[in-house]
């Protein structure tokens, strides 16, 4: 049997295993020496058991798959080439690993005997990613001496690890030449498989893991505690987790802060504003219990808070890697939040604090008044409510407008709303948003800023790829504005942070062919969103404002409230 036809038999086990755990989509980047996994991705297509997609970018198509996997919520593959391919994979690597999403990476390698000899493409890429992924296998060059048997195991095994614990499997994957001209029809009734085809026919996993009976138990004081002052704090979570919170935390009495990633509706708005008063802020830490739900809160008021807090401290989140940046003494829930809430059952009790509320109010119209009525970054993130479509989804990306969006607007009750918050690059956020478009097949509305839209220019042309009303709003301050906030010389602060770079996006939206327009007015804007979303294709509208409007605007809005009196 040749080489080429063994290297499509092991090919075909290693992506009906991946099949078997729940892999639907495949990403595919261009290459030679991954083309035994890339005709084997084609077959399961051909046969309606997947679906391929392809991207000329490795790190775009990395984030691509991040945002399917997201949309999804299954795990994604994706093939590449060996050499710096592969490399171009990290940044979407640490993302889907921080943020728990499931990835897995197969990426093709040369054999041993290319490796640290001049041979071309050929890198040290056993185990290349570090302690990012839960769990890399290394395995051999194909050959008939390993068992099938040993091959589905091993990789059954890694994919079953990730069911328990969310994140990236690494597959490196060496083939030696031929790459091509394998024979058809032996690839499926070869000796080396016939141990396995009723495996192959049954589309069943070869371990049958049985799930753990994990019930959550209420806390052995929670009628004590639940009759005390407490503070709920809202981060990132998952639509369903989300459902039942606010009227939890409305029986209790309690104080509900909100993140924009959480889908809550929030009751006290704005808390990344108001929290900046010190007299409510120094009351709010005389709570008895602060009970975080999820995580990765992006408003700098909230973190401070829970920096400051020294009571007693819970943590509810499924993903058991450690939540808590500050570190405090406490009491940690593995659980699904709303399974959390289900056994633990709220006391109903009037509000223990109104200054909050009074605050609250207070910066509905104190923001209305500071923002204006024109268009500019802190209106956009302060009415995002009138741009989003009702059936749609919101992406933020990672800039100083995903804070003004987090500090000023309040979005309805389970509005999903996706983020690249794990690690919070600015990369790769076009392909997450291309990836939750082709996903969900729902509307996309993403916000990004000019910097992060530079960075990523070549995913543009993913957006080919989507079939409905696509927004892709830039807010484009002409640099980095978030860095506006730093103790910095002006000079050195222009130059080495916020880097102006004076360009606009109307030539780049032509390039890859999308339609584009540059609103000056709501008036403008609102049309515009009328004709885009008649369309089902991708419209990139630039939003263009003063460098420093929108963080101005912030940090003013920070120091009046700071030491502003409410009455309660």
């Amino acid at each position: 049997m040749s080489v080429s036809t063994f290297n499509r038999c092991w090919a075909k086990v290693i992506l009906e295993t991946l099949s078997r755990h729940g892999v639907k989509h495949f990403c595919i980047a261009p290459g030679s020496r991954s083309t035994p996994l890339t005709l084997e991705a084609v077959r399961l297509q051909e046969g309606r058991r997947a679906t391929c997609h392809t991207h000329f970018d490795e790190r775009g198509l990395g984030f691509f798959a991040l945002g399917l996997a997201k949309s999804t919520h299954s795990p994604v593959a994706v093939i590449v080439t060996s050499g710096t391919a592969a490399a171009n994979l990290y940044p979407s690597i640490v993302e889907a690993r921080q943020s728990a999403v499931n990835l897995i990476i197969l990426t093709a390698d040369r054999p041993d005997e290319l490796l640290e000899c001049g041979a071309n493409q050929a890198i040290l890429q056993k185990d290349m990613f570090g302690d990012y992924p839960l769990a890399a296998v290394n395995l051999p060059r194909p050959s008939p001496e390993y068992p099938v048997n040993w091959l589905i195991s091993t990789l059954d095994h890694a994919c079953h690890q990730q069911q328990k614990q969310n994140g990236v499997v690494h597959l490196n994957v060496p083939f030696a030449e031929p790459l091509y001209e394998a024979d058809e029809a032996e690839i499926d009734t070869h000796p080396w498989l016939s141990g396995v085809q009723r495996w192959l026919s049954q589309h069943k996993y070869w371990a049958d893991h049985q799930a753990p009976q994990l019930e959550v138990l209420m806390h052995e004081h929670w009628d004590n505690w639940r009759t005390k002052c407490g503070v709920i704090v809202v981060g990132k979570l998952p639509l369903e987790q989300a459902m039942g919170i606010h009227a939890w935390a409305a029986t209790m009495g309690w104080i509900l802060l909100t993140d924009i990633q959480s889908t809550v509706e929030p009751s006290l708005p704005y808390a990344d504003i108001w929290l900046a008063n010190k007299t409510v802020r120094e009351k709010l830490l005389q709570a008895d219990l602060v009970i975080q739900l999820g995580s990765h809160i992006i408003s700098k008021r909230i973190n401070q808070y829970l920096a400051d807090f020294k009571g007693e401290f819970w943590l509810v989140d499924e993903n058991p890697l450690p939540r808590d940046p500050y570190h405090h003494l406490q009491t940690r829930f593995i659980a699904k939040v709303h399974h959390w809430l289900r056994a633990h059952p709220p006391l109903r009790q009037k509000p223990w604090l109104l200054e909050p509320l009074a605050l609250s109010n207070f910066c509905a119209s104190f923001i209305e008044q500071q923002v204006g009525g024109g268009l500019n970054e802190a209106s956009l993130a302060h009415h995002i409510e009138r741009i989003l479509p009702n059936n749609g989804i919101l992406f933020l990306g990672n800039s100083l407008f995903v804070r003004l969006v987090d500090a000023l607007a309040k979005l309805p009750e389970g509005y999903p709303v996706y983020t690249n918050r794990g690690a919070s690059g600015i990369d790769g956020l076009l392909a997450t948003a291309a990836g939750i478009g082709v996903g969900s097949g729902q509307p996309v509305v993403a916000m990004l800023g000019d910097i992060s839209t530079l960075y990523d220019l070549n995913s543009l042309a993913l957006f080919k790829k989507i079939n409905q009303p696509t927004i892709i709003f830039v807010i484009n301050n002409n640099g980095g504005a978030i860095f506006d906030t730093l103790a910095v010389d002006p000079e050195v602060k222009n130059e080495f942070y916020r880097m102006p770079h004076n360009m606009e996006f109307s030539q780049i939206a032509s390039t890859f062919d999308l339609k584009y327009a540059r609103p000056y007015t709501w008036a403008d804007l609102s049309s515009v969103l009328k004709q885009a979303y008649y369309r089902k294709e991708t419209t990139l509208i630039e939003i263009k404002v003063g460098p420093s409007d929108g963080s101005n605007i912030y940090k003013r809005l920070i120091e009046q409230i700071r030491y502003a009196v409410i009455g309660a």
